[in-house]
């Protein structure tokens, strides 16, 4: 599908994502630093997992911002008249959101679209331990890219079954040329049973960002063919893909041109997980000019104040649903499903469907 969709590029890009790329390690001794074998897995596979790097005393504070994200998302919809019950004897973490969600089918999607992050989580994406993981992958002047996710994989849920895909595909071509490491941190022991992630192991050593098309059954997302990842990101179908398990207090690490895909969730519990990334504080933020990334630490100044304050003025859902108001014939009134953005114009769009309308 070459030429006219924006997003096709001929261009490779391998000294920016695989062994080349990896900087001089600090010489320095750092808190929750890797072993220098890590760090290179990173660079060679694409990924690397990290079955061990939170505490509890860590995580459970995300997870009790989850449950009270859920709780709004219940009050407002029973205010409305949307449900009939607020679900409050239902396990709040693992059963209440699939109870609200099957009797007001889109509850998921009002959580997946939350971008106000909750304090709990803005401590992970500025974790020292993490940042100085971080470092170690793209370099002492560190920022937070505007893409984050909140994700509830509900069991047997079509809308968070998230296809084969390389996070460059849903970024600007500013993206293409950079790194811009992404953590995947869930909230349960993740697995291929509950909708743990897939990965084309060094499907990133190319340097490629492959052709994709949108929009994946009834949903938002893009989708990279097999046959792209075989013949341009030169993936061995038979050989390279990986499930893997993260258990809880683990994590994946992963890069914005590595072919993933989340599975589907076929147990009876809800499958949490947030997905962060950060970048060079010096490069682009790469997401269509809507949002700038927001410095959390440079080598010049190492404690940087963090204006959260600027960075949240501009809610990434409702400046990419405004950037492609010409795709969708009108918003949804009330309480609103619909997930849009920018990325829909860089790829053919070869299915229609509710999110994305001519």
């Amino acid at each position: 599908m070459p030429g006219p969709y924006p997003g096709h590029s001929d261009e490779a890009f391998p000294g920016v994502f695989n062994l080349s790329a990896m900087p001089p390690q600090p010489k320095e001794k750092k808190p929750g630093q890797l072993p220098e074998e890590d760090i290179r897995r990173f660079f060679e596979e694409g990924y690397v997992v990290l079955k061990d790097f939170f505490s509890p005393s860590e995580l459970e504070p995300c997870k009790k911002a989850l449950e009270k994200l859920v709780d709004d998302v219940a009050q407002r919809l029973y205010k409305a008249g949307k449900i009939s019950s607020l679900y409050e004897d239902c396990d709040p973490f693992h059963e209440r959101l699939q109870k609200i969600d099957k009797e007001w089918p889109g509850a998921a999607i009002l959580v997946i679209k939350n971008q106000v992050l909750p304090q709990a989580m803005k401590d992970i994406w500025t974790n020292e331990r993490l940042l100085n993981v971080v470092e170690q992958l793209i370099g002492p002047n560190i920022a937070g890219n505007c893409v984050y996710n909140i994700r509830s994989k509900l069991p047997n849920h079509e809308p968070t079954v998230v296809p084969w895909h390389q996070d460059n595909g849903y970024f600007d071509k500013d993206a293409y040329r950079q790194l811009i490491p992404t953590a995947w941190i869930p909230f349960v022991d993740a697995n291929k049973q509950n909708g743990g992630l897939q990965f084309a192991r060094r499907g990133q050593k190319t340097g490629r960002t492959a052709d994709h098309t949108c929009c994946w059954q009834g949903t938002w997302y893009i989708m990279l063919d097999e046959s792209e990842m075989k013949n341009t990101l030169d993936v061995d179908l038979e050989k390279d893909i990986q499930v893997v398990d993260v258990p809880y207090g683990g994590m994946v690490l992963f890069s914005n041109v590595i072919p993933h895909q989340s599975l589907p969730n076929v147990t009876n519990k809800i499958r949490w997980s947030m997905d962060l990334r950060w970048q060079d504080a010096n490069k682009p933020p790469a997401f269509h000019g809507l949002k700038n990334h927001i410095v959390f630490r440079t080598e010049k100044e190492p404690n940087h104040v963090i204006d959260w304050a600027t960075f949240e003025a501009v809610d990434r859902t409702k400046v990419q649903l405004k950037a492609v108001e010409d795709l969708r014939v009108s918003n949804e009134k009330g309480f609103d499903t619909l997930v849009s953005g920018p990325w829909m114009k860089m790829w053919e769009i070869n299915n229609i469907n509710r999110h994305v309308i001519f």
